[in-house]
């Protein structure tokens, strides 16, 4: 799946089962170098890491933030890697910072920075901007962490939509939701559902179990894909001649659905 359209973003801790993660069939794996690993074992994580990517498998990796005594570490072992396809930029606080991890990474690698804190939020615009970006996406228990925000969907509102427009201004496909923790697929899905209505496109996982659900609720509904069809049809049988104000946009939504659904095999009803 191409990392733009890529619903599902399975983050792994780079001292698990990496092999059984590949098999998962998410629409993207990230190896994590950050919070799911100790202190003490940061180096051994890394050389796991670049062991999986020197010998075939494909992952995109978290590194640890900018502000980190191991960020340079992880760059720099990474650099070169032919299965690397691309690193999340743990507490991204700055566009500098974005640019500076591509351009350490040979400049062709693609940056999804991870906006965790208030200063990210208000800097989102910059960050979405900056060279070497290709999304952004949203640390919700470290802006927790930061704000001391409650996890309800009001109050996780605002951080999103900022995230969102920023991705919007600058060109960028909509941002990735940070994880659901809340046990059982209804919570999940829930959650997903509610980031579908603020306009995130893709979520990350903490467990393989949570991949079907995220791509089936972040795919277009196979009731929309049909209206989606029979609207393009009509359009094109009439000449596509526009005969009221609300035409264009559904022109444009239909249009969406009808990319989406055939990048992600979803048959209409």
């Amino acid at each position: 799946m191409p990392p733009e359209l890529a619903r599902s973003w399975l983050l792994v801790p780079a001292l698990g089962d990496l092999a059984a993660a590949a098999r998962a069939g998410a629409d993207a794996l990230v190896l994590d170098l950050e919070d799911s690993v100790d202190a003490s074992l940061k180096d051994r994580a890394r050389e796991a890491v670049v062991a999986h990517l020197r010998g075939g498998g494909t992952a995109w990796v978290r590194v640890n933030g900018r502000g980190s005594e191991h960020f340079s570490r992880d760059v720099d072992a990474l650099r070169g890697l032919p299965g690397l396809a691309g690193v999340w930029l743990s507490k991204t606080e700055s566009g500098t910072q974005v640019t500076e991890t591509a351009d350490r990474l040979g400049g062709e690698v693609p940056v999804v920075a991870l906006v965790e804190s208030a200063l990210g939020v208000e800097a989102a615009v910059e960050i979405a901007r900056a060279r070497g970006c290709l999304r952004l996406a949203f640390g919700n228990a470290d802006y927790r962490l930061d704000t001391a925000t409650g996890a309800s969907d009001a109050a996780m509102a605002y951080p999103r939509s900022r995230l969102v427009v920023a991705s919007r201004i600058a060109g960028l496909p909509g941002p990735v939701d940070g994880p659901t923790t809340s046990p059982g697929r209804a919570a999940l899905r829930e959650a997903c559902e509610v980031s579908v209505q603020l306009g995130l496109t893709g979520k990350l996982c903490l467990e393989a179990a949570q991949v079907e659900v995220v791509e089936e609720v972040l795919s277009p509904a196979r009731a929309d894909v049909a209206w989606a069809r029979r609207f393009l049809a009509d359009f094109d049988a009439r000449g596509r001649v526009v005969r009221d104000g609300g035409d264009l946009p559904r022109l444009g939504r239909a249009e969406r659905i009808e990319r989406l659904a055939r990048a992600y095999g979803v048959a209409a009803d």
